[in-house]
């Protein structure tokens, strides 16, 4: 099945240069800002959908912010993923599926602090919107 990248066209190049490069272009987005590929399963379409996301390593997995640069609504993979957990992940020429999941209380404030570390605007976002912004964890299925 075709993927299709984010509609936003510098993502669209962005995505370009990372897959065709096995993540040597894109993976490092800014100096010591690191990206990740994200793909989801739509959950209307049903189609794959791919993204860049900043992320962090923790411990076996990483860590991603659904921000949508502080928009009321969450990212539409954020709800992709909260239907259909399954995802695949490349971390520059790593590929990989990977369950994704929501942090819940007691580690998100470990987390977010993890995230605002490597992006500091994240605090912003949280500022412009009433919902909490969720942080989602991508754990490497095995096996």
């Amino acid at each position: 099945m075709a993927v299709k990248d984010s509609p936003t066209s510098w993502v669209q190049e962005h995505i370009r240069k990372y897959v065709e490069t096995d993540g040597a272009e894109g993976h490092e987005w800014r100096p010591g800002v690191h990206t990740l590929l994200l793909t989801t399963k739509g959950r209307k379409s049903g189609e794959l959908r791919r993204t860049a996301l900043i992320y962090q390593p923790d411990g076996d997995g990483y860590v991603v912010v659904a921000s949508h640069g502080g928009a009321p609504a969450h990212p539409s993979w954020y709800l992709n993923v909260t239907e259909d957990p399954v995802v695949h992940v490349q971390v520059a020429a790593d590929k990989f599926q990977a369950r994704a999941r929501t942090a819940g209380p007691a580690e998100r404030d470990r987390l977010w602090k993890l995230m605002t570390e490597v992006w500091p605007d994240y605090d912003e976002y949280q500022g412009k919107t009433d919902r909490e912004i969720p942080i989602v964890v991508l754990e490497r299925v095995k096996g």
